[in-house]
């Protein structure tokens, strides 16, 4: 795992978006944040790059590659693999069914968007703390 690398938020609500950028520059995390509208153009980055993310934040219900295929396409890809790239859902599409189906995709959390932005914030630094302390496979040379 890479704690140092970009963080990739696949978030299609402009306003979303806008939140996050505050909750992450005011955390002051050092991190880069590249947001995609939709999960097809965040597949097409990381197939093509190089670059190992930090880990991934993905809403579920997006246009053309919705957050589950997305996942699957991650999980199925041997190249991506190797980067053990945590995958999380940060998203208002909560079910059961939903939650069961992110983790039989093994997903590494499901977090909801919260309605306040105190709240999203301690969502926030409650994941990035919790992975910039996790260990990983790429933490060994």
């Amino acid at each position: 795992m890479n704690t140092s690398g970009p963080i990739i938020i696949i978030e299609d609500d402009l306003d979303d978006e806008l939140i996050l950028n505050r909750i992450f520059t005011k955390l002051g995390y050092p991190n880069k944040l590249c947001f995609f509208a939709d999960g097809q153009k965040a597949l097409d980055f990381l197939s093509e790059s190089d670059i190992i993310p930090f880990l991934i934040l993905s809403d579920i219900n997006m246009p053309k590659l919705n957050g589950f295929a997305l996942r699957d396409k991650i999980k199925m890809d041997a190249k991506l693999q190797l980067r053990c790239i945590p995958y999380l859902f940060f998203s208002t599409a909560i079910s059961q069914d939903a939650v069961i189906k992110a983790y039989s995709l093994s997903v590494q959390g499901f977090f909801v968007k919260q309605s306040s932005f105190d709240e999203t914030e301690k969502t926030i630094s409650v994941i990035m703390e919790y992975w910039k302390r996790c260990a990983s496979p790429n933490n060994f040379k």
